[in-house]
Order: structure tokens, then C-alpha cells, then sequence
């Protein structure tokens, strides 16, 4: 191969030296392509020295972490890439003298450029050094001496504002990123005065308070223009407290971002009536307000984000006419208020759009769901919008996300959502819509997340939801449904919600044979019948079960201890008898402490219709410069599951990082006998155990000082005996422990937390003593508790009171009968009691009358 030239091996696993490869021979090469190997040689090793005539060397994303010295022998560079490395010294480059792009970001190249030999590099048009920890002035790195740089970015350091003004030296200079560094207050003359080429200038992420104030207001040098035009700036939280006024002498702006800054006053339409050819314009997160107004004219705008503002009163009716090109708008979290406006039907091109947290109201125009035919994400949570749910024709049928919770929608589904047919999200939960669930819904194959919570649907489960083959997600929880689940109702779901509602009947065994089921909930329903040992194998994913606030019966088969991947289960307030099953240290989640594999997979989606950042994008070879001209923000879409589960006598929403980690066990209020298994103690990894309102016997177990990560442990109202185990002192997460109304003796520990519970947490237990209780252990003589009884005494005592009972009422039955008979058969005898009678009575009023 003597005659190659371009040699490409990005992307393999080359762990090792080049010149194992025999490639140090090939010296016609011009273009060598080495990126994303994980090699970890050093430059020596990698055999290039001979490769005199390289050009383009991309060594990028690897783990070389020597200096790259041995290159200079590479006088033909002109385009050298070691980014994404962990280069720390990168002396070496006075001598690549032809370089015209130099690409070293994300090292550890903490020293200055003017060590690296940076300054003898004349030619030099891109110079990439983000992310590398630099710090100290640009005039001292030398970087001002590069007088034919045309991109410079040394974004992500630490270089402070001091002699930044030596940038003016740098004529030819289109890009300049000095965002997240630590530039401050006065020192941004150079952005008004003589960079005649500057086109691109983000200086996010930096303290720019004090600016507004200074050069920024207007051009340095008197009255004199700038001699350069803007087309991006990005000021990105940067303390501003309003817009710098020198952008009034731009005119050719196409990209403004001043998001997450403290911007007061109105909105600033004076922007788009300057820059006529502006696409993009974000405001977010400031504190804008007033009516919001647009300008007069039609404007060329594809992105506006306003959110997180506090703008009042309608939306102008116009918008869709002078805004027509909008392909995102944001004006989620403001006070607006009114209808939306029906020339939103103009906006052909709308893909998104967010409208949420505000105090919209009315109906949803004809004109807006027929003529937004672009749209892909439309958010409308968290208003006041009411009407039917597209009861008649819509046309979004490139609808992809759909929100309109937390509103006032009522009424039935209407069938207008048949013609989305590339559905992927829809939520409608939080609302007033009635009637059954729609039997077509089962037609929109493509919907993955359906969410229909807190409304008034009514009836039985339509089995078409079946047919929703790609549905990961079913929430129609807290509704009026009704009657039994049929056997054949399979669903391929990865989360279940089904609780509070008044569904009955047994559970059907189809609703677990999806192995990917993760969370299943069917709470507060009224279900019976037992717990099927074949709802449970060892491949399932389930992570969380919620039975609890049915009437389940039978015991808890010892198969649920095949669900390895169990993080919560909760089978409280049921009529579940039997004993505690003692194999749940099986189960992973609560065996381990911060044990991750035992966690779920969960399906978590960004949509988005790009990134927040600016794409540089260049040509290697004739190192031109140009920008993207249109720039997206992406649409937050994050799905958070969640689960709710009683922990410290509270019934806590868990979602984001807690769903992952929650693990807890609740068997409270149902009918459990014996001892509870020692095994228990095993579960290091739970944070709340709840056993109470049962008839448990026997002693607490002395292993329950394993539970290393317990928070909250309740054994109140069982019949519990023996002393509290001194040991559970050792448990220093524990906030909540209950063991009220059992048969317990002995002291109550005083250690550790044991000093901060309640005297309300050991009550109804007679034998037990201490400071807590007020009650000494010393001082007063303790009666000892009677021996615990066995099932079968404690059958018979109950036995006994019954047979006492009935004989009491007997006896006391009898007696009244035969004196009745005797005064009615024999007259002597009645009248002897009649006269006793009369002498009583007699005697009474006598003694009455006397003392009264």
C-alpha cells in the first residue's frame, strides 16, 4: 500500500501500538483516522514520526495520556485532532508550523498556551481548548498573538476577564466561545469596538451583572457603528438585568438566547423589528412581564421561548399572522390568561408547542386543530380549558405527544384522536371526562404511554386496549370503573395502574404474564380470591406490587419469593392469613445494601427537536467558516414514573430517583398468625417494614439489627412478648417504631434514637418499663407477664368464657321462669309476694318523704 493516502480505522478496539501494524511504513499517507480505539500507548509507540507527509491526524476519543513532543517531526499538519484524551502536557507544537485547525478539548491541559508553543503557530484558524481546566488571563496564554484565528473556543475553564480587550487583535475572528469561565463585571469593550468580523460570541455561564452598566450600553468608540454584525449571541445566565442596549446596532442577528437571566420590563419586540432575518429568539426563565405584544409587521421568527416569564393577558389575536414561520413556541409558566387565539391556525409549520401552567381557558378552536397540521408535541397541562376532547374532525395527524392534563375537559372522548394516528404520548388525566373508555382507543397502534387518571370514566375494561401491542405505560387509576377484568385482558405493559376504582372479582392471571412487567398497581379496588402462585416466576421484572385495600384471602404463596427484582410490596388491609413466608431474602432489592442490579429497567424518552447549543460546522480543508441558521431547544419530555407506598406513617409519592431506590415491605391489617421468621433481619437493603394489626406471636427478633437502612418499623397491635432487643439501638436510620399494644416487657432502650420516639409508640403494654414511659424500672415492682400461650390455650380459654356466658344467661333465664309459674299456679304464695311488694313500697315513700 505504498501509494495510500487516506486511511480510516476510527471506531475498532486498536489498543495497542501503530506500529505494531506495520503502519510507520506507509509514508505516502496524508489523512490517518485513529478516533475511538481506547488506546492508552503513548505518542512514541504509536509510530508516526515517520509519516512525514501526514496532513490530518485524528486521534481523538482514546486515552493517550503523554506528551504529544514526538509529533513534531509532522511539519505537513495542518489539521490535528487529540481531543476527548487525557493529555495533560502538551508541549510539543512550535514546530507545526502549517497548522490551520488544532482541536484539544476535554484533557487536562491545566498549564498556559504559551507553554504548549501555541504562539508560533501563525496559521492557525481553529483553536479548540474547552473543558481542559486552564485558568488565568488571555494575554498571558499568548492565544492574542493568533492574528488569523478564525474560531476560537475556550469554553468550560476558569480564565478570568483581566486584558480580555487583546482580543482586538484578532481581526479575522468570526467565532469566540468564552462561556463557563469566570469573566466578571466591566470588561467586555472588545464586543463594541473592532472584532470586523465577529459573527458568533457566547459568553454563557459568566457573571455579566455589572456589564449592562458599562461598555455594553453602547460602542465604545463615541458614536462610531460597529464594524461587525452579529449573527449569534448567546448570554445564558449571566446575571443580566436587561438587554444590552449595543445590540440596537445590529441588524443582521439570527440567533439571540438570553435565557436564565433576571431581564425585567416588556417584550422586547423591538429585537425582531431590527433583525428582520431573526429565526430564533429565546427569553426563558427571566422576569419579563406586561401584556405580550408582537410586532407590527410579519416576521421570519422558527423559534420563540418565553417561558418561565410573567406575562398577563391574552395572547394577541394576530400572532399566527405575523408569527407564521414559527416551528416551536414556548410560553409555558407565565400569567397568560384567554382564549387561544384562532390565527394560530396559520402557523402551518408549528411543531411544538407549550402553552402549559398558565390560566387559558375556553374551548380549543376549529381553526387551531385543523390548521396546526405540523404539530408533533402540544402541551396544554395545567389551565383551565374545558369542552370535549376532540369530538369532532382535528387534523393533527402528525400529533406525536399529547398533553392536556389538569384541566377542566369533560364529557366523552371524542373519536377526532383517531386521526393522530402516530400517537406516541397521551395524558388526560386530572380532568372531568366521563363515560366508558372508548373501545376504538385499541385502534391507535402507535401509542406507547396512555394516561387517563383522576376523571369520571365509568364501566368495565374494554378488552380492545389488548390490541395496543407498543403500550408500555396504562394509568386509569382513580376513576369509576367497574365489574371484573376478564381472563383473556393481556396487556404487554411495563407499569399498571389500575388502583382506586371499584374493580372486582378475582385478579386474572394474564395481567403478570408479561415478564417485563415492572410495576403493577391495583390498590383500593375490590378484588378477591387469593394470591396465584402463578402470577410469580424467577424471569420476572417486577419491581413493585400494590395490593393492598382489597379482600384478598388465603396465605402468601412462598413462589413471590421468585421476584428476585422486588422492591415494594404492599398486601396491607386484605384478610391474608397463614404465616410470613421466611424466604424473602431471596429477593435481591431487600438482601443488598446500594446493590443497583436489582433495580428496573425504566423507559425514560427525551423527544426534542434538537439541542440548545450552536453546531460549528466547517470545512476541514479549506478551513471555512459557517453556522447553522436555525437552532432548536428541545422540548422537555421526560416520562417520571412513580408509586405510592406508606412510609413513617405517611402515605409518600415516590418517583424520579426514589422510584429506583424505595424498597419497603407492608403486610399490615390482615389476619397473619405465628412467629415472625428471623429471616426477616436478613433484609438489609428496606427502608420501611409495617407487620402491624395482625396476631403475631413470639419475640421480636434480635437480628432486626441488620436492617442497616430501615427508617421505619411497625409492629403495633399484634400480640407480641419479650423484651425489646437492646440491639436495635444499632439501627441509626430508624425515624419511626411502633410497637404499641402487644404483650411486650422489660426496659425500653434509652440509647441513640430510641431517646426521640414517643411514649405513644409503647403504650398497651404492661410489663414494659422505662424513662420514656415513665415508669421506673427499679423503684417499682414489675409484675412479670403470664407465660405466652399456645394457639391451642388460647383456643380454649375462648372456649371456656363462651360456655360461661351461655350458662350465666341460662341459670339467670331459669330463675325468673319458675318464680313466674309459682305466683301464677299457687295463690298463697303471690299473695306472700304482692304483700312483701306493698311493704317496700310502703317503706320507700315513707323514707322519701322524710328526708326530702
Amino acid at each position: 500500500m505504498t501509494n495510500l493516502k487516506i486511511l480510516d480505522l476510527s471506531s475498532n478496539q486498536i489498543n495497542t501500538s501503530l506500529a505494531s501494524l506495520g503502519l510507520q511504513n506507509i509514508k505516502s499517507l496524508e489523512e490517518l483516522y485513529t478516533s475511538d480505539n481506547g488506546m492508552s500507548c503513548s505518542f512514541t509507540s504509536l509510530g508516526l514520526a515517520n509519516m512525514t507527509n501526514l496532513k490530518t491526524l485524528d486521534l481523538s476519543s482514546n486515552q493517550i495520556n503523554t506528551s504529544p513532543a514526538s509529533l513534531e517531526n509532522l511539519t505537513n499538519l495542518k489539521i490535528l485532532n487529540l481531543s476527548y484524551n487525557q493529555i495533560t502536557n502538551a508541549k510539543g507544537f512550535a514546530n507545526l508550523t502549517n497548522l490551520k485547525i488544532l482541536d484539544l478539548r476535554s484533557n487536562h491541559i491545566n498549564t498556559s498556551v504559551a507553554s504548549l508553543g501555541l504562539q508560533n503557530l501563525k496559521n492557525l484558524k481553529g483553536l479548540y481548548m474547552s473543558d481542559n481546566g486552564m485558568s488565568g488571563s488571555l494575554i498571558s496564554q499568548g492565544i492574542c498573538e493568533l492574528k488569523n484565528l478564525v474560531i476560537l473556543d475556550l469554553s468550560f475553564n476558569s480564565f478570568d476577564g483581566y486584558h480580555l480587550k487583546c482580543l482586538r487583535n484578532l481581526t479575522k475572528l468570526k467565532a469566540l466561545d468564552l462561556s463557563v469561565n469566570r469573566l466578571s463585571g466591566k470588561y467586555l469593550s472588545f464586543v463594541t469596538d473592532d472584532l470586523a468580523s465577529l459573527e458568533y460570541l457566547s459568553l454563557s455561564h459568566n457573571n455579566l451583572k455589572d456589564s449592562s452598566t458599562d461598555d455594553m450600553i453602547q460602542p465604545a468608540s463615541g458614536n462610531r457603528l460597529p464594524t461587525y454584525q452579529l449573527k449569534v449571541i448567546i448570554l445564558q445566565n449571566c446575571s443580566l438585568d436587561f438587554i444590552p442596549i449595543f445590540l440596537s446596532y445590529h441588524y443582521n442577528l439570527r440567533f439571540i438566547d438570553f435565557s436564565d437571566n433576571k431581564l425585567v420590563g416588556n417584550f422586547p419586540t423591538w429585537l425582531l423589528e431590527n433583525n428582520t432575518k431573526l429565526q430564533d429568539l429565546s427569553l426563558r426563565n427571566n422576569s419579563f412581564s406586561g401584556i405580550l405584544q408582537v410586532p407590527k409587521s410579519k416576521c421570519n421568527l422558527h423559534l420563540l421561548n418565553i417561558a418561565s416569564n410573567n406575562f398577563t393577558g391574552q395572547v394577541p389575536e394576530n400572532i399566527g399572522t405575523i408569527l407564521p414561520s414559527l416551528s416551536y413556541m414556548d410560553m409555558s409558566k407565565n400569567l397568560l390568561q384567554g382564549k387561544i387565539p384562532s390565527s394560530m391556525g396559520e402557523m402551518k409549520r408549528l411543531s411544538t408547542l407549550d402553552l402549559s401552567s398558565n390560566n387559558f381557558s375556553g374551548e380549543l378552536p376549529d381553526n387551531f386543530v385543523n390548521g396546526c397540521f405540523s404539530l408533533t408535541i402540544l402541551r396544554l397541562s395545567d389551565n383551565k380549558f374545558q369542552g370535549q376532547i376532540f369530538p369532532k374532525h382535528m387534523n393533527l395527524t402528525q400529533l406525536q405527544w399529547l398533553y392536556l392534563d389538569n384541566n377542566n375537559f369533560s364529557g366523552k372522548i371524542g373519536n377526532g384522536l383517531l386521526n393522530a394516528t402516530s400517537l406516541f404520548f397521551l395524558d388526560i388525566s386530572n380532568n372531568k371526562v366521563s363515560g366508558q373508555i372508548p373501545q376504538w382507543i385499541g385502534k391507535i397502534s402507535s401509542i406507547v404511554y396512555l394516561l387517563m387518571s383522576n376523571n369520571l370514566l365509568e364501566g368495565t375494561l374494554p378488552i380492545e386496549l389488548s390490541n395496543l401491542e407498543r403500550l408500555s405505560m396504562l394509568d386509569i387509576s382513580e376513576n369509576r370503573l367497574s365489574g371484573s377484568i376478564t381472563r383473556d385482558f393481556n396487556l404487554s405493559v411495563n407499569h399498571l395502574y389500575m388502583q382506586k376504582n371499584t374493580l372486582n372479582g378475582s385478579i386474572p392471571n394474564s395481567l403478570f404474564e408479561n415478564s417485563d412487567l415492572i410495576t403493577i398497581d391495583l390498590r383500593d379496588n375490590k378484588f378477591s380470591g387469593n394470591i396465584d402462585p402463578r402470577w410469580f416466576n424467577d424471569h420476572s421484572a417486577l419491581h413493585f406490587l400494590l395490593l393492598s385495600n382489597n379482600d384478598l384471602q388465603g396465605n402468601i404463596p412462598n413462589q413471590l419469593c421468585q421476584l428476585r427484582n422486588l422492591g415494594l410490596l404492599d398486601l396491607s388491609h386484605n384478610k391474608l392469613n397463614g404465616s410470613i413466608p421466611s424466604c424473602f431474602t431471596n429477593l435481591t432489592c431487600w438482601s443488598m445494601v446500594g446493590d443497583n442490579d436489582c433495580k428496573p429497567f425504566v423507559l425514560v424518552s427525551y423527544w426534542g427537536i434538537a439541542n440548545d447549543e450552536l453546531d460549528f460546522s466547517y470545512d476541514l480543508t479549506v478551513s471555512s467558516f459557517s453556522m447553522e441558521e436555525s437552532l432548536y431547544e428541545s422540548l422537555d419530555t421526560e416520562i417520571f414514573f412513580e408509586v405510592e407506598f406508606t412510609m413513617k406513617n405517611r402515605l409518600e409519592l415516590y418517583k424520579g430517583y426514589t422510584f429506583y431506590n424505595v424498597a419497603g415491605l407492608d403486610l399490615s391489617d390482615n389476619e397473619l398468625t405465628g412467629e415472625i421468621p428471623s429471616t426477616i433481619g436478613e433484609l438489609q437493603g428496606i427502608l420501611a417494614l409495617n407487620l402491624s394489626y395482625n396476631s403475631l406471636s413470639g419475640s421480636i427478633p434480635e437480628n432486626f439489627a441488620h436492617l442497616k437502612e430501615i427508617e421505619s418499623l411497625d409492629l403495633s397491635h399484634n400480640k407480641l412478648s419479650g423484651q425489646i432487643p437492646q440491639q436495635l439501638t444499632q439501627l441509626y436510620n430508624l425515624e419511626v417504631f411502633h410497637v404499641a399494644h402487644n404483650n411486650l416487657s422489660g426496659s425500653i432502650p434509652n440509647q441513640a434514637q430510641f431517646g426521640s420516639f414517643n411514649e405513644s409508640d409503647f403504650v398497651d403494654n404492661p410489663y414494659l418499663c422505662g424513662q420514656l414511659i415513665k415508669k421506673s424500672c427499679t423503684n417499682v415492682a414489675i409484675l412479670s407477664p403470664p407465660a405466652a400461650m399456645t394457639d391451642e390455650d388460647d383456643d380454649k380459654s375462648v372456649i371456656d368464657r363462651a360456655a360461661f356466658g351461655w350458662s350465666f344467661v341460662g341459670s339467670y333465664v331459669a330463675a325468673i321462669t319458675v318464680l313466674i309459674v309459682i305466683l301464677w299456679i299457687d295463690s298463697y304464695w303471690s299473695g306472700i309476694w304482692f304483700n312483701f311488694i306493698d311493704v317496700f313500697i310502703y317503706l320507700y315513700f315513707h323514707w322519701f318523704s322524710k328526708y326530702v
